[in-house]
C-alpha cells in the first residue's frame, strides 16, 4: 500500500497486527462500497432514463407509423411522409437510401425486439413492444407478401420488393436485407426476447419445408410467422446481385431493384454494349464507391446464407472485402474512395470516418460472428432450375479456404488497426486521427468527422480499452460544446470544418459509449448518455417526432428524422440504461452491424468447430512494430476514494482543452436551481458553487464523481524548431567541388516511394520535431531522444518517410542546427567490377539510350554473380540515379538545341566513350575491442549508380583463405591494399597476427576484410524494419588484445580489419574485381540529437 493511504487510515510504517491489518482493509472496503452507492448513478435514475428513452423512441415511431407508413421515412417538422425524389434522379442523398419498401419499420423492427425485454414496469413496456413488434412485422408482410412465389406472395405494394427503385448497394443491405434478417432471428426465437417463447402453429410441419422457410409460430395476434422476413430479405439480396458483376470483385455502388444495371455498360452482365438496352442518357453512370460500401457486406451477406443454404452472398461479400484489402497501400492503409470497375484509388485520403468507416468494423466482426463454426461447403456446384438464377461467383476464382477463415479476418483487422495506429494516431494535445496520405502517411487534413466516433467502441470490442477512452473523451467534449456532432470538425482551426455542422441523429457517438460501458462499469458513461438524451429532447423534438440539425451551432432542424435514429441512436441509448438486457449477457458470437442489427448465426446451424492455426502468410502479418492483442484487459480500477475511473484520469482536461471545451459558458448549470445544485436553500451566497464554464464534462456529470483534489497532467506538447537554409551559391566539398546539383522544380525537391530527395538546400526550410521515446534505432540499439523532419518546403511528411540529401549537397557543414556526422561503425565497401559496360566506340544513341543500355548490362552483372548481397535500392537506377539521368538527358537536349546551326558541320567529331564498368556495395561492420583500429581515412569512392572508366583507390588484393594456419607472404602486406580473409578457424586477433609486419605505403596494407558465411538473418532483419544494405545482420569482430606481429611484437601500424556477409559467392565476386573503394556512411544531428529521418546518400 503507498504510504499517503497508510496515513489515511490511520497506519503508521511498523509492524501491525493481522487483526487489525485486516479490520482496515475491511474499513477501506465498506467505505469504497459505501462512496459508490452514495455517488453513482442510482437505480431508480437510471430507470427514469430508460423510460425517457422508450418515450423518445415511441414519438418517432408512433408518428412514423400514423403520418409516414409505408413510405420510407417521416419528415417531422412538416409532418408529412417522405419518399424518394422522382423529379431529380441524381438526388443520392434521398435515393440512394429511399428505395419504396418502408425503410423506417424495417430498421425500427430490432429495436421493438429488444424493448419487448425491457423489465416490468407500470407501463408494461416490455408486452406493448412485443406486440408491436408482431403487428410491425404483420404490416410489413402485408404490403410486400411473404416471399414466396404463389399469391400470398403479393402484397398490397408489390410482390416482394419489385419496385422501379435505383438504390444503393450498401445502404440497402446494412438497412433493408440487415434490418430484415435481425428481426427474423428475434421472431425464430435466435436472439433473446423475455417473456418471448416461440410455439409452433398446428399443423406447421405436415409440409417440406421450402428455402428461407421455418416451422409456423403462432402469434397473439393471429398471424403465423414461418420465415416471411427471411424469405423478403432473401428476395431484395437477389435483387443486389447484378451489381457485382464486375472486373474487379467490388460491387457497383447502384443497383435497380427491378432493372438490374443496365446503366453499367461496361459490367460483364451487359455483354452487347451497343445494345438499346444499355444506352445510358445524359452522363455515364458513377462507377466509384467507397471502401466502407464495397467491404461493409459480410455480416448481412453470411448470415443471409448460412440461414438459407445458398452460398453465394457470403462468397460475394467475402470477395468484396479482399479486393478492398488487397488493394492497401503498402504502408497497411485504405483509401477512401475506389473504382468498382478499374480497382483504382480515387482521391489520396485514408481515414478512419467516411468511406472507411465499416470497413475496419467488419473485419473484426466478421472474425467474431464466424468464430466457432465451421467454413462452407463450396465443393458440391449449388444452382437452382429457375431463369432468374444469377450467381456472379460463376465469373471469379473460387476464394481460398484462408480467405474463408475467421481468422485471416481478424489478422485483417490486426494489421489495418496497427497501421491506423501508426499514421493517423496523433498524440498531440490529445489522442486524435488525422487524415492521411494514401501512400505515404503524410497528413493532409486536421479535422475529425461525427461517422470516426464509432472507432472507441470498435477499439473496445478488440480490446484496446486504454486507446478507446482517450479518444472518446474528445468526441464527449466535443458532445458537451455543441449540444450534438457536427458532420467534421476542425482540429486545426477549433471549429465546424468547411460549414459541415449537420448533426442527422447519428448513433456513433452514443454507441462507443454503450461498449465502453459494458467494458468498464464506469458510471460516467452512463452520464454521458444521460447528456445526449437530454439534449435531444432539447433540441430535436417536434410534435411529429425527431428531426436531425441542419447546423449544430443554430439549431436549425433539418426536417428530416432517418431511420437510423430509431434503428440505431434509440437502440444504444435503451442498451446503455438497460444493463440487464439479455442482449448485455448473452453468452454467444453474436454482432451488431454497422446499422445497429444483432445478427448470429443459429446453433442447428453450426457444424463441428474447426480449430485452425493463425495464418503465416506475410499479407496477414501486424504492422511493424504493433503488436495484436489476444485477450481483453480487465476494467481500470478506480482511484481510491473516487467512483469514476474516467473522470479521474489526469487527461480529462487535455480533450476539454482541444475542443475549447473550456472557453464555452455553461449554460446547462446556470439555468439549473442552486438548491438542487448544493443541497441549500436558494440564495446569493450559493452563486459562488455554481461553474460557469466547462471544468469537466459532460455537463450531467455531479461534482461527486469528480475527485477533490484531482490534478491535470502537463498537455503533451511536442518541442519543434524550424530550419531555413539561406539562399546561397553552392557549397564547396572537402574536393573543392560544387556541391549543388542542378535544381529542376520547386526548391529542388523529388518525390520517391521512400520520401523526398533533396537536390538542393538552398532556401529550403525544414521543420523538426522532438521525439522522446525517440520511434528511431541505431544498430547499437533504440535511441532514446532524436529529432525528426515533420515538414519540408510546407510539404507534411508522414511518420515513415524519409528525407535523402546526397553527401554532396550537404558538404562540410557543422552548423550547430544540422551537421552532418561520420558513421564510425558502418560503411559500405564499394567493388569496380572487371566486365566492361560499353566498349571504345563512338556513343550511337541519346544519352538516354546510353543510361538504359548500361544499366541493363549493370542488371546483367548482378544476376550472373547469383549472389546473396544486399545493393543500395534507396539510389538504384528506379531512384536517385534515374533523377541523375533525366537531369543530365534534359541539359544536353538544351545544349544541343542552342548550339543547333549549319557552323555544327565544323566542330570536331565526338570523341570515343571510354569503357565504363558497374559499381556494387556491400555492407560493412568495423572492428571492435581493445585490438580494433578506426576506419581508414581515405577519400569517398563516387556515386555507385554511375559506372566510370577510372578506376577506384585499391586495385591490389590477396586472398588468405581463413589466414589461420601460418604467417602470410611478406608481399601480401607490402605488395597487397586489401587482404580477403574467411571468417573461422581461429579468432579474428590470430589472423591479424599471421600479416607480417610492413612499413606503410600507398601500395601497402590498407584493409583486411572478413567474409561471413551466407545466413537468413539478413530476411529476419529486414522483417523487423531495417531496410535493405543497413547491414544490421552484420556483428563486429572482436579484438579482444592488441595487434601484434607473427613474432609477437606490438603492432606499430594497426591495422583495420571490418567484416561483410556473403560467403563464397562474395569471395568469388572478390576474385572478379578491378578496383575497390570507401564510402562512409554519415547522419545529420541537430543539437547533439540524430534526426532519424534524414538518410544521407
Amino acid at each position: 500500500m503507498p504510504l499517503r493511504w497508510r496515513g489515511l487510515m490511520g497506519m503508521s510504517c511498523s509492524t501491525h497486527s493481522t487483526a487489525a491489518y485486516q479490520s482496515r482493509w475491511l474499513l477501506l472496503a465498506l467505505t469504497t462500497i459505501w462512496l459508490a452507492t452514495a455517488n453513482a448513478m442510482t437505480q431508480v435514475r437510471i430507470a427514469e432514463l430508460r423510460q425517457e428513452t422508450v418515450a423518445m423512441f415511441y414519438h418517432g415511431f408512433d408518428n412514423y407509423m400514423r403520418v409516414a407508413f409505408p413510405e420510407d421515412e417521416l419528415r417531422p417538422v412538416t409532418c408529412v411522409p417522405l419518399t424518394r425524389d422522382s423529379r431529380n434522379p441524381r438526388n443520392v442523398e434521398l435515393n440512394d437510401v429511399l428505395g419504396n419498401y418502408s425503410l423506417t419499420l424495417i430498421d425500427s423492427l430490432s429495436t421493438l425486439a429488444i424493448l419487448a425485454s425491457a423489465p416490468l414496469d407500470t407501463a408494461a413496456t416490455g408486452a406493448k413492444a412485443l406486440q408491436d413488434f408482431q403487428n410491425g412485422v404483420a404490416s410489413l408482410v402485408l404490403q410486400y407478401g411473404d416471399g414466396t412465389s404463389g399469391p400470398s406472395g403479393k402484397g398490397l405494394r408489390g410482390r416482394g420488393f419489385d419496385v422501379d427503385s435505383k438504390v444503393q448497394v450498401f445502404e440497402t443491405v446494412i438497412r433493408g436485407v440487415g434490418g430484415l434478417l435481425s428481426a427474423h432471428l428475434f421472431a425464430a426465437g435466435e436472439l433473446p426476447i423475455t417473456r418471448y417463447t416461440p410455439r409452433r402453429a398446428k399443423g406447421a410441419t405436415k409440409h417440406k419445408l421450402q428455402k428461407g422457410e421455418i416451422p409456423g409460430i403462432a402469434w397473439p395476434n393471429g398471424f403465423i410467422y414461418n420465415g416471411q422476413l427471411l424469405r423478403l430479405a432473401l428476395d431484395l439480396a437477389q435483387r443486389l446481385l447484378p451489381a457485382f458483376y464486375t472486373a474487379t470483385g467490388m460491387p457497383y455502388p447502384r443497383v435497380n431493384l427491378r432493372h438490374g444495371i443496365p446503366f453499367y455498360q461496361n459490367s460483364p452482365l451487359n455483354k452487347d454494349p451497343d445494345s438499346d438496352e444499355n444506352v445510358q442518357e445524359g452522363a455515364p453512370e458513377i462507377t466509384e464507391t467507397c471502401s466502407a460500401g464495397a467491404g461493409s457486406l459480410v455480416l448481412e451477406f453470411t448470415v443471409l446464407s448460412r440461414l438459407t443454404d445458398d452460398p453465394r452472398f457470403e462468397q460475394l461479400a467475402k470477395r468484396a472485402f479482399w479486393a478492398v484489402w488487397n488493394r492497401r497501400s503498402s504502408i497497411g492503409l485504405i483509401g477512401a474512395g475506389v473504382d468498382a470497375e478499374n480497382g483504382e484509388w480515387i482521391g489520396p485520403y485514408a481515414g478512419i470516418g467516411a468511406g472507411t468507416d465499416s470497413f475496419f468494423e467488419y473485419a473484426l466482426k466478421t472474425h467474431i460472428l464466424l468464430s466457432g463454426h465451421d467454413q462452407p461447403n463450396l465443393t458440391v456446384p449449388f444452382k437452382e432450375p429457375h431463369q432468374s438464377w444469377l450467381d456472379p461467383n460463376a465469373i471469379y476464382t473460387p476464394l481460398t479456404e484462408e480467405q474463408n477463415s475467421p481468422e485471416a479476418f481478424l489478422a485483417a483487422w490486426q494489421q489495418a488497426h496497427a497501421a491506423v495506429k501508426r499514421h493517423l494516431y496523433s498524440g498531440i494535445h490529445h489522442p486524435h486521427y488525422v487524415n492521411v496520405h494514401l501512400a505515404t502517411g503524410s497528413p493532409q487534413a486536421y479535422w475529425i468527422d461525427s461517422l470516426g466516433a464509432y472507432y472507441p467502441g470498435l477499439l473496445t470490442l478488440a480490446g484496446e480499452v486504454e486507446e478507446a477512452i482517450e479518444t472518446n473523451l474528445l468526441y464527449t467534449a466535443l458532445w458537451t460544446r455543441y449540444s450534438a456532432l457536427p458532420e467534421r470538425w476542425s482540429v486545426r482551426d477549433g471549429q465546424v470544418e468547411g460549414g459541415l455542422g449537420w448533426w442527422p441523429g447519428r448513433p456513433e457517438f452514443i454507441e462507443s459509449n454503450y461498449h465502453l460501458y459494458r467494458a468498464t462499469r464506469d458510471p460516467w458513461y452512463l452520464h454521458v448518455g444521460e447528456m445526449v438524451l437530454e439534449d435531444i429532447k432539447r433540441r430535436c423534438w417536434t410534435p411529429c417526432g425527431w428531426s436531425g440539425l441542419q447546423d449544430v451551432r443554430t439549431g436549425e432542424m433539418s426536417d428530416r428524422m432517418e431511420s437510423f435514429f430509431l434503428g440505431e441512436t434509440a437502440k444504444y441509448l435503451y442498451l446503455l440504461l438497460d444493463p440487464d438486457h439479455p442482449l448485455n449477457s448473452l453468452d454467444a458470437a453474436y454482432v451488431f452491424t454497422t446499422e445497429g442489427h444483432p445478427l448470429i448465426i443459429p446453433k442447428e446451424k453450426t457444424n463441428p468447430v474447426i480449430k485452425r492455426k493463425r495464418s503465416a502468410s506475410k499479407e496477414l502479418q501486424p504492422h511493424t512494430g504493433e503488436g495484436p492483442r489476444d485477450t481483453c484487459p480487465v476494467p481500470p480500477p478506480p482511484i481510491p476514494f473516487t467512483i469514476s475511473a474516467t473522470a479521474a484520469r489526469p487527461d480529462i482536461f487535455h480533450a476539454a482543452s482541444l475542443i475549447g471545451l473550456h472557453l464555452i459558458q455553461n449554460h446547462h448549470v446556470i439555468e439549473a436551481e442552486p438548491a438542487k445544485l448544493t443541497g441549500r436553500t436558494a440564495n446569493t451566497k450559493s452563486q459562488p458553487d455554481i461553474v460557469t464554464n466547462h471544468t469537466y464534462y459532460p455537463w450531467t456529470l455531479p461534482q461527486s464523481l469528480m475527485p477533490v483534489n484531482g490534478t491535470c497532467a502537463r498537455l503533451p506538447m511536442k518541442h519543434t524548431f524550424s530550419i531555413e537554409f539561406p539562399v546561397s551559391t553552392p557549397l564547396q566539398t572537402s574536393q573543392g567541388v560544387q556541391s549543388n546539383f542542378i535544381v529542376f522544380g520547386p526548391q529542388g525537391l523529388v518525390r520517391l516511394n521512400e520520401g523526398i530527395l533533396v537536390k538542393s538546400l538552398s532556401g529550403l526550410k525544414m521543420g523538426m520535431v522532438f521525439e522522446s521515446p525517440s520511434p528511431f534505432r541505431t544498430l547499437d540499439g533504440p535511441l532514446m531522444e532524436s529529432w525528426r523532419v515533420w515538414n519540408i518546403a510546407n510539404m507534411a511528411l508522414g511518420r515513415d518517410e524519409q528525407i535523402f540529401i546526397p553527401r554532396d549537397v550537404i558538404g562540410e557543414m557543422t552548423d550547430p542546427s544540422f551537421t552532418r556526422v561520420r558513421d564510425s561503425v558502418m560503411f559500405d565497401i564499394v567493388l569496380q567490377l572487371e566486365s566492361p559496360i560499353g566498349t571504345n566506340s563512338s556513343a550511337p544513341g541519346s544519352v538516354e539510350e546510353f543510361y538504359d543500355s548500361s544499366s541493363d548490362s549493370k542488371q546483367d552483372i548482378l544476376e550472373d554473380s547469383s549472389t546473396d548481397l544486399v545493393f543500395e535500392e534507396q539510389i538504384s537506377s528506379a531512384g536517385l540515379a534515374a533523377e541523375y539521368k533525366t537531369m543530365l538527358s534534359s541539359l544536353l537536349h538544351h545544349v544541343t538545341s542552342a548550339l543547333r546551326d549549319p557552323a555544327a558541320t565544323l566542330l570536331p567529331q565526338q570523341p570515343e566513350t571510354p569503357q565504363t564498368y558497374p559499381f556494387i556495395t556491400l555492407p560493412a561492420i568495423a572492428s571492435t575491442g581493445m585490438g580494433a583500429a578506426p576506419i581508414i581515412d581515405v577519400p569517398d569512392a563516387p556515386d555507385p549508380s554511375q559506372p566510370r572508366s577510372e578506376s577506384l583507390i585499391w586495385s591490389n588484393i590477396y586472398f588468405a583463405g581463413d589466414g589461420c594456419r601460418t604467417k602470410l607472404p611478406d608481399d601480401a602486406a607490402k605488395k597487397h591494399e586489401i587482404i580477403v580473409m574467411r571468417r573461422g578457424g581461429c579468432t579474428f586477433s590470430e589472423k591479424l597476427s599471421n600479416i607480417p609486419s610492413f612499413t606503410p605505403t600507398t601500395r601497402s596494407l590498407k584493409l583486411v576484410i572478413l567474409i561471413s558465411g551466407v545466413t537468413d538473418e539478413n530476411d529476419k532483419w529486414q522483417e523487423e524494419g531495417w531496410p535493405a544494405g543497413s547491414g544490421a545482420s552484420l556483428f563486429r569482430p572482436l579484438l579482444d588484445k592488441v595487434q601484434v606481429t607473427p613474432s609477437g611484437l606490438v603492432r606499430h601500424h594497426q591495422i583495420c580489419m571490418v567484416m561483410v556477409g556473403g560467403g563464397d559467392e562474395l569471395e568469388e565476386l572478390f576474385r572478379k574485381t578491378r578496383s575497390i573503394g570507401l564510402r562512409r556512411r554519415y547522419h545529420i544531428e541537430s543539437q547533439g540529437l540524430v534526426v532519424g529521418n534524414i538518410i544521407v546518400v
